[in-house]
């Protein structure tokens, strides 16, 4: 790690957030938005800015982004296996974390707490930025919740749909988020940081509250 997110002196600045990551689909801008209005915190969604952390990371440093960006719909969604999804995807290299980390400085600076969501906060990235490692969770959906989620997105978000074969699309994408969410397990339970298993038996108030409580707010 480097730049911004290899300062020793970053937890303390960074106490006051509060860190939802996880598996898509899995509830997290639910969650955040719930705690940010219940306990006055501030939002901050990692997809909001993506398009803006694209344009501002330089060429050489963003090599999967570029990658990604140079290729058509089907060549990102239909004829690469979902392995080479989940190892080639720009936001799980961990590109354009330090922007996520410029922007939290920015905010945290103001004095208010602030609630950040999103996957590309991933536990080996976020783990040396905490001073508690309570203020962080990754939410980890079971594939029948995942596909729900996934099922019942808007028109405009369905973007598989604009690919020449969006079964096929859809069931990569679906296993390459599987895949990531089995890494995220791994790589949070490896660094000690607390995880919540998300199926279709958990309601969206049970799990808000189990989160707040985890953060102790």
């Amino acid at each position: 790690m480097t730049g911004l997110a290899a300062d020793p002196v970053l937890p303390e600045r960074l106490r006051d957030v509060y860190w939802v990551g996880g598996g898509s689909g899995a509830g997290k801008s639910t969650v955040a938005r719930r705690l940010a209005d219940q306990y006055g915190l501030r939002r901050y969604a990692t997809d909001d800015v993506m398009a803006d952390h694209g344009r501002r990371m330089a060429r050489e440093d963003s090599p999967f982004l570029r990658a990604f960006g140079a290729m058509d719909m089907d060549e990102r969604w239909v004829s690469r296996s979902p392995q080479v999804m989940l190892e080639t995807f720009h936001w799980f290299r961990g590109e354009g974390f330090e922007h996520i980390v410029a922007d939290l400085l920015q905010l945290a600076g103001s004095g208010a707490g602030v609630i950040a969501e999103g996957f590309r906060l991933l536990p080996r990235l976020v783990r040396p930025l905490l001073a508690d490692p309570r203020h962080a969770v990754w939410l980890l959906p079971a594939p029948d919740f995942r596909r729900a989620a996934f099922e019942n997105r808007g028109a405009p978000l369905r973007f598989w749909q604009r690919t020449s074969d969006p079964d096929r699309a859809l069931r990569n994408l679906l296993e390459r988020d599987r895949m990531f969410t089995a890494r995220l397990r791994e790589e949070a339970g490896r660094l000690a940081l607390p995880f919540i298993e998300v199926d279709v038996t958990v309601t969206e108030d049970a799990l808000v509250e189990r989160v707040a409580d985890g953060f102790g707010l």
